[in-house]
């Protein structure tokens, strides 16, 4: 009878063990200094069919997680060896336990082994190693955000506006200077120069070339000769300038008109024949053209001006400088408006190809709840029961009493509020504690009930609830709503659609509440909500 006892207790004590082996432990290190990692090991081998949950911890016990590394997978025999690695510190020496925790294993849990570690201090030799006093307060860096990549680039935007208007007005000023001159004979000569410099005819634009040839002779004739040259046709202006240089009692050879009626009709030729004269004609034509403006020129008898007409002539020259001037300003202003404006949608359009339009939006306009998300978040306690909360930014205590009926009030022994935003703005974050009078057990259900309805009351319309259980991860239990619900602004008479979440704890007579919404859709938002729903901690009421 020992025996068979003996042989049960056995295979009772080998049945637990292999239970407790079914997850084992282990650590790098069982001493360390400061700040510095242990890596704690779980390892459990399970069929292929099984599922394996890990937690999710911040600390265990009076150590912090401060990395929690991925599943390592080894298949054996048709089976999976799961290792699981957290990377642990804290920053106190002295002796600290990490206490069991729980795995699951197809929904049942198994315990880890507790260990014990040290966490040594660090030596500090203050013989050799030079001690500082205590540094000053440093003033708070009164930073304004994001502001700068704005005032960047305006700054940017300034800039190549500036260059581009100082680009336009250096060449806009020596055209000015080129076009506007004192004498016909000035301003062929200057332009048949410039025809040479732009080398029409050796790229091959042989008509273009000849076009503004003729051009610069026939506006030279119509301007010192004062015939109409320009809508005249070969012969016409022939003619005329015969009849002119007859009237006017110009000495012109006969020579020097057939030159000019020859490179005349040979233009025509170009332009409207497509003729094509050799290169050395080309040349002689041009040099026939200077050479009949020249003669032309000096055949015209010349009048010795008045002081005053030539006092009048310079005061007319100059008055049309400027109004040329005060034309190429406005036209200046144009094409550096239009230059920017293009070089800001054209880099608009590109990010809007590549990232997509809300990247665009977000980053460069602006998004209210993205600078919420990527600020600096404040992790504070409010209210009696505590609430340890972390969010984007501070709670301000709002006062809600008045807002209550005068039945409710009389049930309540003290209340607090703190809130982010307003009820009628699109992202809202509250939390309320309340310690009541009579203390006794409380209907979540009830008093979630009456929070939606409040709610409703301040102009939620078509509301949509849904509610769960809801656990934090101390394992404090509440309920836990949500949903949509329209709201209407009463300034634009437009309608919203929002997504809410409100969460609801009871202890000892004391309620915890918290709740917060914003437009639904807004990606940016959602995140927040979830990492203020991922840091609540609550704290047993203080009598």
């Amino acid at each position: 009878m020992k025996k068979q006892l003996y042989l049960f207790f056995l295979l009772v004590t080998t049945f637990v063990f292999a239970q407790q082996k079914q997850v084992v432990t282990s650590i790098d290190t069982i001493k360390n200094k400061i700040g510095a990692e242990f890596k704690l090991s779980i390892k459990t081998t399970v069929d292929s069919s099984s599922k394996v949950i890990f937690p999710k911890l911040k600390n265990f016990g009076a150590l912090e997680v401060i990395q929690s590394y991925p599943i390592d997978t080894v298949k054996t025999d048709g089976r999976y060896e799961l290792i699981k690695k957290y990377g642990l510190t804290q920053f106190d020496s002295g002796r600290y336990v990490i206490p069991s925790i729980k795995i699951f294993i197809d929904s049942k849990p198994f315990m880890t082994d507790s260990l014990l570690v040290e966490v040594a201090n660090v030596k500090v030799d203050t013989l050799k190693q030079k001690m500082f006093d205590i540094k000053d307060i440093a003033p708070a860096d009164n930073s304004i955000g994001n502001w700068w990549k704005y005032l960047l680039i305006l700054a940017l935007i300034i800039g190549i506006g500036a260059l581009i208007y100082w680009y336009i007005k250096k060449h806009q000023k020596k055209k000015i200077e080129e076009e506007i001159f004192k004498t016909p004979i000035e301003k062929a000569t200057s332009l048949l120069n410039n025809l040479e410099k732009k080398e029409l005819w050796q790229k091959g634009e042989v008509k273009a070339y000849y076009s503004e040839l003729t051009d610069i002779a026939r506006n030279y004739i119509e301007e010192a000769i004062e015939i109409p040259a320009m809508e005249s046709t070969t012969s016409e202006l022939i003619q005329g300038l015969k009849a002119a240089s007859v009237k006017k009692k110009m000495t012109v050879s006969q020579e020097t008109i057939e030159n000019l009626e020859r490179v005349l009709k040979q233009a025509d030729l170009v332009k409207f024949a497509k003729s094509k004269p050799l290169d050395f004609e080309i040349t002689e034509d041009r040099n026939k053209i200077q050479k009949a403006i020249l003669t032309l020129d000096s055949s015209i008898p010349v009048e010795v001006p008045v002081e005053e007409d030539t006092l009048l002539n310079e005061a007319q020259r100059q008055k049309q400088i400027q109004i040329q001037l005060r034309k190429k300003k406005k036209k200046r202003i144009v094409l550096t408006v239009s230059s920017v404006a293009f070089i800001v949608v054209a880099t608009t359009t590109f990010f809007i190809v590549l990232k997509g339009f809300d990247y665009v939006k977000d980053n460069i306009i602006g998004n209210p709840t993205k600078e919420l998300l990527e600020g600096e978040w404040i992790k504070s306690e409010y209210g009696n029961p505590g609430i340890i909360i972390e969010t984007p930014k501070v709670l301000k205590r709002v006062d809600l009493i008045k807002t209550l009926p005068k039945d409710g009030m009389a049930l309540i022994k003290e209340m607090q509020s703190f809130a982010y935003g307003d009820i009628h703005d699109n992202f809202y974050i509250m939390i309320s504690t309340l310690k009541y009078k009579k203390e006794g057990e409380i209907d979540l259900a009830k008093s979630m009930d009456g929070a939606l309805q409040s709610l409703e009351s301040q102009g939620a319309q078509n509301m949509i609830v849904k509610q769960e259980d809801f656990e934090t991860k101390e394992g404090i239990k509440g309920l836990k709503a949500y949903g949509t619900f329209s709201k209407i602004n009463s300034v634009t008479q437009s309608s919203a659609k929002l997504y809410y979440e409100a969460l609801l704890f009871s202890q000892d007579g004391g309620l915890q509440q918290i709740i917060f919404f914003h437009e639904e859709g807004d990606d940016y938002a959602n995140q927040i909500s979830e990492r203020v729903l991922s840091s609540v901690e609550l704290k047993q009421l203080s009598k």
